[in-house]
């Protein structure tokens, strides 16, 4: 797919001064891109459109650059110890996507120039967990692969934590544009894991992001520079023929990662949830979309920050796991299952 190329750029006051503020100063200039100045990402409004999709459209063409002001960070249950975040948000428009429940109404792609500070609090939140290693999650609250090509800060972060020895990464993305790191020194200690899904998920409700086949050559290439690998299959759906179309997707992963097959692989699985805030965004921004968020048909579970999601009821959970598991045992036998949720 095209590198996102965005069609407005605001920059915060101190972040034009950065090393990151200079290269997206250099990119804009190199693909003639407006700069324009904001106080505080809170600042950006009156973006075009003339109704609420067109407005979405319009923000999701929007990139903010900024400082991360606060550093404290999030625990990150069940993939992580920690959050870390390089970016909010991401240039994708999928359906489903759990941050409408969070970043709703501020749905601009924003990133943060900052580096140094937060790989000061990474080494502080390290030093309090030592002997043992601590995880950081990197892809939480967006996707930085999707703006690599604009910032360089994943490279930065990979490298950090190549000269970490209590320090791990994991990095998710639906994109494929990896060629920026794969010569990165990461020495084993970035996992990065490619979210991958049914024909029929990524062709109603994924867009935006990199098609299915190119995220398979990514992952092929990045365990082929010696990344650990992984693979977060969410969110999984009980869509029509859906039995068929997993088994469609694991026999198409099998085939694309040859040399990994028999390797240590891990998988993450995740059943489709939404909260009545994320269904009422949605429905505002997909008019005719085909998620099915009936409340009626589900079970509740409280979240974070008490909010209340909506998931399959026990019984459908416990099959859509063990239809899952079963797939992954059949084509990756050396392979780790972390976690359903």
């Amino acid at each position: 797919m095209k590198l996102w190329i965005p069609d407005r750029v605001y920059f915060e006051p101190t972040a034009r001064d950065s090393e990151v503020g200079k290269r997206v100063l250099q990119f804009c200039k190199e693909n003639s891109i407006p700069i324009l100045q904001t106080t505080s990402h809170n600042q950006v409004r009156d973006l075009p459109g003339k109704d609420e999709k067109a407005k979405y459209a319009a923000a999701k063409k929007t990139l903010i650059v900024g400082t991360k002001r606060s550093l404290k960070l999030e625990v990150c249950k069940p993939s992580a110890h920690y959050q870390f975040s390089l970016m909010t948000n991401c240039p994708g428009s999928c359906e489903y996507c759990y941050l409408f429940s969070t970043q709703g109404q501020k749905p601009y792609v924003r990133i943060y120039v900052n580096l140094d500070d937060m790989f000061d609090t990474i080494e502080n939140y390290i030093e309090k967990r030592l002997p043992n290693a601590t995880m950081f999650e990197a892809a939480s609250t967006g996707d930085p692969l999707a703006v690599e090509h604009i910032t360089g800060t994943l490279k930065d972060t990979i490298e950090h934590f190549g000269s970490l020895q209590k320090g791990r990464l994991r990095v998710v993305t639906k994109y494929s544009n990896v060629d920026n790191i794969l010569k990165a020194n990461h020495k084993g200690h970035t996992r990065f894991r490619f979210s991958i899904n049914t024909n029929y998920i990524n062709s109603n409700f994924e867009h935006n992001v990199a098609p299915l086949e190119e995220r398979f050559k990514a992952a092929d290439d990045i365990s082929r520079a010696g990344y650990p690998l992984g693979f977060i299959i969410a969110p999984i759906m009980m869509h029509d023929n859906w039995k068929e179309e997993y088994k469609n997707l694991f026999e198409q992963l099998y085939e694309s990662i040859p040399h990994k097959r028999n390797g240590l692989i891990t998988f993450e699985l995740i059943q489709h949830r939404f909260t009545m805030s994320a269904k009422n965004v949605i429905e505002q921004r997909f008019p005719n979309t085909k998620l099915e968020m009936n409340p009626e048909n589900r079970a509740k579970k409280w979240g974070k920050y008490g909010k209340t999601k909506y998931i399959y009821k026990k019984e459908e959970a416990n099959e859509i796991k063990e239809y899952i598991e079963k797939l992954i045992k059949k084509h990756f036998v050396n392979s780790h299952i972390q976690y359903f949720t």
